[in-house]
């Protein structure tokens, strides 16, 4: 497990994409085919990227972008991270050695 918080994978879309194409949100929300506040969540980070927007990031983006199975990666990596930092969990195990 990292030591660091990894990004949230939105955030390469906000702060490199976008700029980099000349959008703004609604712009981007529109051609991506979501409302503009779900995309704007995604951005600042209150929301995760979920299979179907993977999905449409890559379409969007093109066959040169980060495939909809790195994305997920990406908010796995994120999602694990915050869920280690904010709980102990108090486990037996299984199996016993």
């Amino acid at each position: 497990m990292n030591m660091y918080c990894p990004p949230h994978p939105a955030e390469v879309i906000k702060e490199d994409i976008l700029p980099e194409l000349g959008l703004t949100v609604t712009q981007a929300a529109k051609q991506l085919g979501v409302n503009r506040v779900t995309f704007s969540r995604l951005l600042n980070g209150k929301s995760a990227i979920s299979a179907e927007m993977a999905l449409r990031l890559h379409a969007w983006l093109g066959e040169n972008s980060p495939s909809p199975e790195s994305w997920l990666h990406q908010q796995a990596d994120y999602d694990l991270w915050k869920a280690s930092q904010k709980q102990t969990f108090s486990v037996q195990p299984a199996f016993v050695v």
